[in-house]
């Protein structure tokens, strides 16, 4: 694996290479994506039909498109108790976590009759999108459907991929389940998005949006935004594990390569202060890849977006790490949370040897939808607020109205809104 000394050059190279990950680098994708949006649009159910039919091979109506009681209670009978056991002891992990977010309304009072404060209340209807196709993902599932459902959302909707034969995979419809999804409809790709934007005959419209999802789908949910909300533009899985000498060289190549196997455009990137430990990554990273099942992923995602920076000091290498953003971070050094101190931008943050970035994906209770791309630098990993909005209060006496209006009706005028400058002047006009 490419060994990189850490400069200014080699920062922006990297920095740009990156940004070819990016959504909009694939501007091709993008009118077949409006175009499969507009139609679901205009000619709902029949458009999902269609689109299912020629992108999954699987042929639905409206009798069918609903995933049915007796098809979860099927799916019960084909998992594995012990990976029941998981999925239940991991949701009770992420709930825990996630109602430590939770806001309560608010309210204030003054003594000339002010009352202000903020209503907190949840989204009726969330919608999720959980990815198919190649691979079943239940712990995606429940890193969507938990925070909605701590935040009280009345009715969560979830679509996902089936196969020709109409079915969904057995575990992502048990975590359907036990994470408290109320409808699961057997549709994908931007169609499954766009159904949910503007609703069809089968499918309801939801307020907003969450979940990752290919091309396709990160394409459509920047399509319809504005006329629902979505989480994020989610892009090609990252991380970025800091190390200094003291780093255990084979934590460092695994935990790397947890990453890279997710596709050929995942980026794993190591910084170091160390060049012994740099090259002993490297050999480490050889030796994995040779026996891991995703060989042909993961050598193309280290050849394209797999870098080991050696920095002159861990200061520098905290400077990069920030200027990435990325979407996980791990910190192997010899005092992990004092160099935690120092990091301004990361989705989620793994501190020491035995915090590897799969602990967060499945099971220590932080939620793994988190911001790429360099986005967190000003996005957050999803959580309860994403399902939440806040409703301001104002309410004033005549009183506490009369001590202040001479001042709003000048800040008004000031703008040249004599409107609003009158709406607040009347009430005193008689007085």
């Amino acid at each position: 694996m490419r060994i990189v000394k850490l400069d200014r050059d080699s920062r922006q190279s990297l920095l740009g290479n990156l940004l070819k990950r990016n959504t909009t680098q694939y501007p091709e994708y993008e009118a077949r994506v409006n175009e499969i949006v507009g139609d679901v649009k205009a000619r709902g159910d029949e458009a999902v039909f269609s689109y299912t039919a020629r992108f999954d091979g699987a042929v639905l109506d409206a009798s069918t498109v609903e995933v049915s009681a007796a098809e979860i209670d099927e799916a019960y009978e084909k998992v594995d108790p012990e990976l029941l056991r998981i999925i239940r002891r991991a949701i009770g992990n992420i709930r825990a976590f996630h109602g430590n977010q939770l806001e309560r309304s608010w309210f204030t009072t003054g003594s000339d009759g002010e009352f202000l404060g903020q209503k907190v209340t949840p989204l009726a209807r969330a919608g999720v999108y959980v990815p198919g196709g190649k691979a079943a993902y239940p712990s995606s599932v429940l890193m969507n459907v938990i925070p909605a459902k701590v935040a009280g959302v009345e009715q969560i909707i979830m679509c996902t991929p089936c196969g020709r034969d109409g079915k969904v995979y057995p575990t992502t419809l048990v975590a359907a389940r036990e994470a408290g999804v109320d409808r699961i409809f057997k549709v994908g790709g931007a169609q499954a998005i766009a159904a949910m934007a503007y609703g069809t005959e089968s499918i309801p419209k939801a307020d907003k949006i969450v979940g990752p999802g290919n091309i396709y789908v990160a394409l459509a949910k920047r399509a319809v935004y504005g006329n629902v909300s979505i989480d994020s533009i989610a892009g090609p899985s990252e991380i970025l594990v800091l190390a200094d000498e003291s780093a255990n060289p084979e934590y460092v190549a695994a935990d790397m390569l947890s990453q890279a196997e997710h596709d050929e455009l995942a980026s794993a990137i190591c910084i170091t202060t160390s060049l012994e430990l740099a090259r002993k990554v490297s050999e480490e990273i050889d030796a994995f890849v040779k026996k891991l099942e995703r060989r042909e992923i993961i050598e193309k995602s280290l050849e394209n977006y797999g870098y080991i920076l050696v920095a002159e000091n861990m200061d520098e290498a905290v400077d990069a790490a920030n200027e990435i953003a990325s979407e996980h971070l791990e910190i192997l050094t010899v005092n992990p949370f004092e160099t935690m101190a120092k990091i301004r931008n990361a989705g989620a943050i793994f501190l020491g040897e035995y915090s590897s970035e799969p602990l967060g994906d499945y099971f220590a209770g932080p939620n793994h939808i988190l911001p790429t791309n360099g986005t967190a630098k000003f996005f957050s990993a999803l959580s309860v607020n994403d399902f939440l909005k806040k409703s301001s209060i104002i309410s004033y006496s005549k009183e506490a109205l009369g001590k202040v209006h001479k001042d709003i009706e000048s800040f008004a005028r000031a703008e040249g809104l004599t409107a609003h400058a009158n709406s607040i002047a009347v009430r005193f006009e008689n007085n």
